[in-house]
C-alpha cells in the first residue's frame, strides 16, 4: 500500500459515500439481527478509520460515520423494540463518541499498509470496548459499581469486540485495498493514455 493522498469529496460524492455506508452497514446489522453470533460485525469501524485516513475534510468522515450509525440505529431499534427510537440515551453518547475517536485514529495513518491499518483497527476496537461498556456498568443493575463490575462488563463484551475486530480487518482490507487497487489502476491507465 502507499502514502495517503487525501480525497476532497464534493457534496454529491459525499451523499453517495453516505448512502453506500448506510446500505452496507444496514445490511450487516440486519444480518447480525437474524444471526446474533455476528453482533458487531459491521463496516462501521472500518468506514470511520478509512474516512479519517483519506478524507481531506475530517468533519465529512465524522458526518458519514454519525449519519450511518443514526440511520441504521433507527432501523435496528425498530426491529428489536417494534417502535421508532431516534435516541436511546446515554449509551448513544458513548457509541457516537467512540466513532469520532475512530475517525481521529484513522487520521493518524500517514502510510496505508497492513500494519498501520491493523494497528488503527486494534486501537479503535479498544476505544469502542472501553467507552461503550461504561454505560451498562454505570446504569444497569447487572454489574457492581466498582472496578470489578466494570471489568466484568468488559469481559462479557469480548465476543462483540472480537467480531468488531474481525469486521474492521475484513472491511478495512476491502476499503484500503480496494481504494489502492482502483487508484493504481486509474493511474496506470492515465499514464498509458498520456504516453500513447
Amino acid at each position: 500500500m502507499s502514502s495517503i493522498q487525501k480525497i476532497k469529496l464534493s457534496v454529491p460524492a459525499l451523499i453517495w459515500v453516505i448512502l453506500a455506508s448506510v446500505i452496507s452497514t444496514g445490511l450487516m446489522r440486519l444480518l447480525s439481527f437474524n444471526f446474533p453470533i455476528l453482533s458487531n460485525f459491521t463496516p462501521m469501524g472500518a468506514v470511520a478509520i478509512f474516512g479519517g485516513a483519506y478524507f481531506a475534510d475530517k468533519w465529512k468522515a465524522g458526518l458519514v460515520s454519525i449519519i450511518t450509525l443514526f440511520v441504521t440505529d433507527i432501523f435496528i431499534n425498530y426491529l428489536y423494540m417494534s417502535k421508532i427510537v431516534l435516541w436511546y440515551g446515554n449509551s448513544a453518547l458513548w457509541l457516537y463518541g467512540s466513532l469520532i475517536i475512530m475517525v481521529f485514529i484513522g487520521s493518524l495513518i500517514k502510510k496505508a499498509n497492513v500494519t498501520n491499518v491493523l494497528l488503527a483497527s486494534l486501537a479503535s476496537v479498544a476505544v469502542h470496548w472501553l467507552l461503550t461498556d461504561i454505560e451498562p456498568w454505570l446504569y444497569s443493575s447487572y454489574y457492581d459499581k466498582g472496578l470489578l463490575g466494570y471489568f466484568e462488563s468488559l469481559l462479557l463484551a469480548i465476543p462483540f469486540e472480537r467480531n468488531m475486530l474481525l469486521a474492521d480487518a475484513i472491511f478495512g482490507a476491502v476499503l484500503f485495498g480496494g481504494y489502492a487497487f482502483v487508484k493504481n489502476r486509474y493511474t496506470v491507465k492515465t499514464t498509458e493514455r498520456a504516453t500513447a
